[in-house]
């Protein structure tokens, strides 16, 4: 810590405005942090390197309260390994968002009254070009706001040109290793989007719907199946029931008509039935569910597709033509007139899967897809983070990535889009396919053509910790950089995301995992814990915020709040207090600056100091290991409130209150108490750097003369402790707390002075009286002087001379009237609690609210009673 302080260039002593205007002080303070390389990173440097990428946002995005909120906890992590001398680097991007870009063009273009066919693939992939450089990327300039310390320079998009290579290297590799497929299997179809989308990108939510319960078959052989989605019944080539359901042992292997066509269907036997649920019998549709499908593989039953890409029924007949909604009422309808309705429940509330981005209910599929074969890939991550390779925190979510990464089924990796990496797989004239990597030649002439599908954005975004380094070239930066040194996302993305940038990793990097540690956070909620949502009306854009507050206080209300992988609840009013505290910090700091704080020369011995002089720097170097040991523990809650309670409590409302009698007294002790708090402003300023950057930059070039905060060095714990200092501080303290609390117990105003007789000799407190004088308002006691209250505290004695300063007849009178209401108040409560009958009939909440009550009274009659006794005698 000294060392520090010795580095430091004589502090010039600008004067600081009156207040802090964060409006004029943000912007210029970025641009000078950019145009001077701070957040750049080399790869040919010596120093450890400190890595970690942006989980890269959608192009079609802007900043909202998640993207915020998980920035600040980025760049508070890069801004202090960079203090602490590492090669740091904030890998920055953006995300190309497949369907969310495509729809978003696609508006565009029906805003003109055209569809992307009209244009035509080339010219629609064009447009999106245009679109991306004209209107995408706002999400970059509210970085900026914000103070993210990205390196700009490096900035990367997943469709540029070396990431695009990156995708085609690893698709050619995967493929030619064989786990990359194409196979003919069930898919969750948006017809909306008109595109296959993964498991995990279905949201389901319970729908209202409909339970209808029918009868296929004719007399003795009739079965009652049930469903909720009736129009499939149309694509059904089974009926299922368990082998060893003694209801249906004659019609197993039988055939049975299927209503309202002209064809008849098998009851099979398949063990995944469930005799216990419903009728035991379910219809087995194996080309619109999943789990038929797989019925339907095991007894070679045929798939019947009734259904186009728009979720309109094809099969033959009076249906035909209908949206798959009309065409349920319809059959409901066509099955009840043939009295094929065994019953029906309405509403009936079941979970039903929707499209992540549209909303659009999700139809079951059998599409010809591109798949990757996961078992292997899965393993390794799985085997990644049980061998401690890498570390997931907090460690209470690997369960959850173990249940995911051991459980994954293959992965749907091709999307019926034009906007995206498009798979590089050609198909010849005579049923020749062809994958080719980004050196080969794509085959030409006559009959040969590309797959029209796209990939998985996450397929791309799954490679970003090595293909934004320059994969797969052997670059410098790759050695330098790779692995990353911790990951920092939200749990929500723990599939999507975090496995797939697993998988690929240790597979195209050697079995190098891509970050050592993934660490993980929750979700950001409005003040009351709920969900944050246009729909509920209580989404917030942090621009206002910022706007209104500042950043700072934006930044710091989001990190006091993250707790490792625990939803964040924010209210503006906790935003407002956040600038009260970026308020305070620049109010003492221009205090300090005009009471000749400075940061000239080593700090002096400790032998020259005060107890307060020592107290506050042996604070200060515990605060030091404390926040280091929270931000090695990704503990941001913890270091944000203990540097608000250090800097404030601590600094600002103690030492700096303190030392103003020392300052006023002069000589060698103001001149050591200066300096002390030169260094101790210095240190703390630094400390809070990562998390309030810009109020923080500002304060510190303005104490010290130094070139920036950003590129200062992070303080380090001396090991400088003082004990006795602290125990002499904590005593004074709490004589101080104790006779104001007394003061403001006995109506006296802050600034009324009061006659008192202090006894301090033989305690640690006796140095302190003029502090404690000053402090409490107390003035010497006089000729008349008569000692109306006594305090004893700490070992010392505070006797108080009221009789000129209140009307103890009078205050009598009030605490007594007081005390009789709050007596009151206790027998009522007592009163129903001890009342049998209404405890037995009262709501839990009521009873609580009367306890609630009793204890305030009985807190109440304690106050009141001991204020009636430290009052003189009337």
């Amino acid at each position: 810590m000294t060392e520090n302080a010795q580095q430091q260039p004589s502090a010039p002593h600008t004067e600081l405005p009156t207040q802090y205007a964060p409006a004029d002080v943000e912007g210029p303070l970025y641009e000078r942090w950019v145009e001077r390389g701070y957040f750049e990173a080399d790869e040919k440097s010596d120093k450890p390197p400190y890595t970690i990428v942006i989980p890269p946002p959608n192009v079609t995005g802007s900043l909202h309260l998640g993207h915020a909120f998980e920035h600040t906890l980025i760049d508070a992590l890069t801004r202090r390994k960079r203090m602490q001398g590492h090669e740091t680097l904030w890998q920055p991007g953006m995300d190309h968002a497949g369907i969310a870009t495509q729809n978003v063009v696609e508006r565009e273009l029906g805003k003109e009254g055209k569809s992307r066919h009209d244009l035509g693939r080339e010219a629609f992939v064009e447009r999106v070009w245009q679109w991306k450089g004209e209107s995408g990327g706002q999400i970059s300039g509210q970085m900026r706001r914000l103070g993210d310390g990205v390196a700009w320079s490096r900035e990367r998009f997943t469709m540029d040109e070396g990431l695009s290579q990156a995708v085609q290297t690893i698709f050619k590799r995967l493929y030619d290793d064989e786990l990359i497929y194409r196979a003919e299997r069930i898919i969750n179809w948006c017809p909306r989007c008109l595109t296959a989308i993964s498991d995990i990108e279905v949201e389901y939510q319970d729908d209202d719907g409909e339970l209808v319960s029918m009868k296929y078959g004719e007399g003795d052989d009739t079965i009652v199946v049930a469903t909720t989605r009736a129009e499939t019944m149309l694509g059904d080539t089974a009926v299922a029931v368990h082998p060893d359901d003694e209801r249906y042992q004659h019609l197993i292997g039988k055939q049975i008509r299927l209503p309202l066509t002209d064809r008849s269907i098998p009851v099979v036997a398949d063990t995944h039935v469930d005799p216990e649920f419903g009728t035991g019998a379910v219809k087995v549709t194996p080309a619109h569910d999943p789990n038929d499908f797989e019925i339907g593989q095991r007894h070679d039953l045929p798939a019947i597709t009734i259904m186009d890409e728009h979720a309109v029924i094809t099969a033959h007949g009076p249906f035909q033509g209908l949206d798959r909604l009309e065409a349920r009422s319809a059959i409901v309808a066509a099955l009840r007139a043939e009295g094929r309705i065994v019953a029906e429940k309405r509403p009936y509330v079941h979970s039903v899967g929707h499209c992540s981005r549209c909303k659009t209910t999700i139809e079951p599929r059998l599409s010809m897809q591109w798949w990757v074969k996961v078992g292997p890939l899965a393993k390794a991550a799985g085997d990644a983070v049980r061998d401690g390779r890498v570390k997931i925190h907090p460690q209470d979510m690997e369960k959850r990535y173990f249940d995911w990464v051991d459980n994954l089924h293959d992965w749907c990796i091709s999307r019926q889009l034009w906007w995206g990496h498009r798979i590089p797989v050609w198909y010849g004239p005579n049923g020749e396919v062809v994958c080719v990597g980004p050196d080969d030649e794509a085959p030409s002439g006559e009959g040969w053509r590309q797959d029209t599908d796209v990939l998985d954005t996450w397929f791309s975004s799954g490679l970003w910790p090595f293909s934004t380094l320059g994969w797969p070239e052997q670059t410098e930066s790759l050695a330098k950089f790779y692995p990353n040194s911790v990951l920092v996302t939200g749990y929500d993305i723990l599939f999507f995301w975090v496995a797939r940038m697993m998988m690929f990793g240790l597979y195209a990097m050697d079995g190098t995992p891509p970050f050592h540690t993934i660490a993980l956070h929750g979700m950001v909620r409005d003040q009351f814990g709920k969900k944050m949502s246009k729909s509920f009306g209580n989404a917030v854009n942090p621009l206002d915020w910022m706007d209104k507050y500042g950043s700072d206080a934006l930044r710091f209300t989001l990190a006091r709040g993250a707790n490792p992988g625990v939803d964040v609840p924010i209210g503006e009013d906790w935003v407002q207090g956040s600038r009260n505290f970026a308020n305070k910090i620049w109010n003492a700091t221009r205090f300090a600056l005009m009471n000749g704080a400075t940061v000239d020369g080593p700090l002096p011995d400790a032998s020259a100091m005060s107890a307060t002089d020592r107290w506050i720097l042996s604070r200060l170097n515990s605060v030091i290991a404390e926040v280091d040991a929270f931000y090695e523990d990704f503990q941001f809650a913890k270091l944000s409130d203990a540097l608000f309670h250090f800097a404030w409590d601590e600094v600002f409302d103690w030492y700096v209150e303190l030392s103003k009698t020392t300052f006023q007294a002069g000589g060698e002790p103001a001149k050591v108490s200066r300096r002390v708090l030169g260094e101790v402003l210095d240190v703390t300023l630094k400390l809070l750097h990562p998390v309030v950057p810009f109020v923080t930059e500002t304060l510190w070039t303005t104490l010290t003369g130094g070139e920036s905060i950003v590129v200062a060095d992070w303080p380090t714990d001396s090991g400088f402790r003082d004990t006795a200092a602290e125990q002499e501080i904590e005593s004074l303290q709490s004589v101080i707390t104790e006779v104001r609390r007394f003061r403001a117990d006995q109506g006296l105003q802050p600034g009324q002075r009061v006659p008192a007789r202090l006894t301090l000799d033989g305690t640690a407190l006796a140095p302190h009286e003029a502090a404690i004088r000053q402090l409490l308002r107390l003035q010497p006691e006089g000729e008349a002087f008569s000692a109306t209250a006594t305090l004893p505290v700490a070992g010392a004695t505070v006797a108080l001379d009221l009789s000129g300063t209140i009307d103890v007849a009078a205050e009598r009178k009030r605490l007594a009237k007081d005390l009789a209401a709050a007596e009151k108040e206790k027998a009522q409560a007592n009163a129903k609690l001890g009342n049998e009958a209404f405890l037995a009939k009262a709501p839990d909440n009521v009873v609580d609210k009367i306890r609630g009550r009793l204890a305030k009274a009985n807190e109440d009659i304690t106050r009141i009673q001991t204020q009636l006794e430290r009052l003189p005698s009337a």
